[in-house]
């Protein structure tokens, strides 16, 4: 501790009182390993603290990352199931400073974006500190620092005093969970997709999927595939778009469309084709919103069902759509319209959260409802004392390399800044 405190008072040289602030705040006290971080701490190794590190680096400014799991992208390794792949092209999904391989397809597998990532870090040398859980952080007014209480693997506690903090937990650090009346009573397995890795232990069940965006869709066709028998809660309206129109990503059109026409304008087209493509959707349970797909993905941040062949299998009977779940039986399911059916399992697909409130004890730039930034897109990157946020910005990889550049650029202009010689007037 005493070490930890000679540093700080070492790039504190400068400030004739801060000697003042140290005898008064309760740093000295704590009984955790201390460290003096002279750069930013980030929290979280996946893709956006892997990317702010990179932009910091390439700016020299040094960082440490704090990673809750034992590995890189843990979201990414330990969570998602097997068949996933990138539902956008490549090139909408590189992080700062490192395209992906040549010789990898339009939409990289999940192992393969591992390996960029991992390469990713090698390029840059970040070796984030794993199995670290940050449980508190909070600004010392005193000292005008931040002070970062992690809890190690075997419970070990270490503080991190730094100058800037930035948040890259992102917006799926945990499983969010319904909850359903009768869950207990089903008997049978009832997993969220953060625990589903591929049909194949389904084989000739009935399984309930709970959820229609991106997720569930696949797991449904993954299920399909494995010969299981699944059907899918769908219990609001969704836009269902081809992954590809004409001869192109559907997003990669989009972009380009909106370059010359306005929004709400696209949005028409792009429902055109899909209907010409895919036909009416209502027809087969899947009511679409009454905000075009672009336009909603702007409003709330939900994201379009790019498909990539579950619309077919709705449509030949082997997925079957079902209304919202009323409650849960033993081993059955009631649905909203009284109908009850049996399953072996259920699968939700109900997507994530932030954790941000539980461990960041700051109210003004994030939300304590949701865990967001309270301010929108572009805007919701930077708070107040040396705050940031990375990854939230609801836009996928492309929103998360917006903020990881925006980010490294403000720290290094405040790097300089501190570097600078100060001059005070002793008299």
């Amino acid at each position: 501790m005493k070490c930890c405190l000679r540093e700080i008072e070492g790039k504190q040289a400068h400030d004739p009182k801060f000697i003042e602030k140290m005898k008064s705040s309760s740093l000295s006290s704590s009984s955790s390993r201390c460290l003096y971080v002279p750069g930013p701490v980030i929290v979280g190794a996946g893709p956006s603290g892997l990317a702010t590190a990179a932009c910091l680096k390439e700016k020299g400014v040094p960082s440490v990352i704090l990673e809750r799991s034992n590995c890189i992208a843990s979201l990414w390794q330990l969570k998602t199931y097997d068949r996933l792949r990138l539902h956008l092209p490549k090139q909408f999904c590189e992080l700062p400073l490192m395209g992906f391989p040549s010789d990898f397809p339009t939409y990289p597998s999940k192992q393969q974006f591992v390996d960029y990532l991992e390469a990713y870090a090698r390029k840059f040398g970040i070796e984030p500190r794993f199995d670290e859980t940050v449980s508190r952080a909070e600004y010392d007014g005193t000292l005008g620092f931040w002070r970062v209480r992690s809890v190690g693997a075997k419970g070990e506690e270490t503080e991190y005093v730094c100058r800037w903090l930035v948040v890259a937990t992102g917006e799926n650090a945990e499983a969010s969970t319904p909850e359903m009346e009768g869950m207990g009573e089903f008997g049978g397995d009832v997993r969220h997709t953060s625990s589903y890795k591929s049909g194949q232990e389904f084989g000739g069940k009935r399984v309930l999927v709970v959820g229609c965006g991106n997720s569930g869709m696949e797991v449904c066709l993954d299920l399909c595939n494995h010969n299981a028998k699944p059907s899918l809660v769908v219990r609001d309206t969704v836009h269902v778009l081809p992954r590809e129109m004409l001869g192109i990503s559907t997003f990669g059109l989009s972009m380009w469309l909106l370059k010359w026409l306005p929004l709400r304008l696209v949005d028409r087209f792009l429902l055109v084709v899909s209907r010409l493509m895919l036909g009416d959707t209502v027809r087969f349970g899947l009511a679409r919103p009454e905000l075009g797909p672009l336009e909603l993905k702007n409003l709330s941040g939900k994201t379009p069902v790019l498909d990539v062949g579950t619309l077919a299998k709705i449509k030949s009977g082997d997925i079957k759509v079902r209304p919202s779940i009323k409650s849960l039986k033993r081993h059955a399911v009631e649905f909203a319209g009284g109908e009850i059916e049996n399953f072996d399992a259920i699968i939700l697909a109900t997507g994530y959260k932030s954790n941000v409130p539980s461990w960041l004890k700051e109210k003004d730039m994030f939300s304590e409802k949701d865990g967001y930034p309270r301010r929108p897109f572009p805007n919701g990157w930077k708070g107040e004392r040396g705050l940031y946020a990375v990854g939230f910005t609801k836009r996928g990889l492309l929103g998360t390399s917006m903020d990881a550049m925006k980010i490294a650029q403000d720290i290094q202009r405040c790097w300089k800044e501190e570097a600078k010689p100060h001059h005070y007037d002793k008299r």
